[in-house]
């Protein structure tokens, strides 16, 4: 189970997808944060509500010059710099005999623009994201949801992601658990951690 934000996907820019965000598109990223990401972004995430649904009056409110389609696609774009070395290392695990799956945060036009226009699809068995499953992480029903999913046991799946609550909530589960700061191959992960796929 690998992590995308973070883990699978990274940045060249410290700032993120939205660093320029003002530059390019006039869009205050402190306005978009409070009228969107803090108010609409809970509901979106979980699944209780569509992205361009929340979308048209925030950006009405905030950037009425900006279509929610403009910000969209600024958005997938600018957050879509896959780790090519993370994705290789993983399909010689593929390849090994290992099944891949995505345990994500994620709503559901960017899960698709990952698993389609990135063609995760052709990498990855499964991806279980957020919106799909109606709980995040690090909500252990996230977890519970994702072996279902997976129909894998706890202690048949060894997991990364970059974030430590996530980590422990995992490590609660009974998922094998390692923190992902890209310094470690998976090997050398999975080593330290004396998991080798049982």
């Amino acid at each position: 189970m690998v992590d995308v934000d973070g883990v699978l996907i990274t940045h060249p820019n410290p700032g993120g997808w939205s660093a320029n965000l003002e530059i390019d598109l006039g869009i205050s990223l402190l306005a978009l944060q409070h009228r969107f990401f803090n108010h609409d972004w809970p509901d979106v995430v979980h699944g209780r509500a569509a992205l361009r649904e929340r979308l048209v009056p925030a950006l009405a409110e905030i950037a009425p010059e900006t279509s929610p389609d403009a910000l969209i696609d600024y958005w997938f774009r600018n957050d879509a710099h896959l780790d090519q070395r993370l994705l290789e290392e993983l399909q010689d695990l593929r390849a090994e005999g290992f099944e891949l799956y995505l345990a994500t945060v994620q709503e559901h036009e960017r899960a698709a623009f990952l698993w389609d226009q990135l063609k995760l699809r052709d990498r990855f068995d499964g991806m279980h994201y957020s919106a799909d499953l109606g709980y995040c992480k690090p909500n252990r029903a996230f977890y519970r949801a994702a072996e279902a999913a997976s129909n894998l046991p706890p202690e048949a799946i060894f997991f990364v992601d970059d974030r430590i609550e996530n980590i422990s909530a995992a490590k609660e589960c009974g998922w094998t658990s390692a923190l992902w700061a890209g310094q470690d191959t998976l090997r050398d992960l999975m080593r330290k951690l004396q998991w080798y796929g049982s």
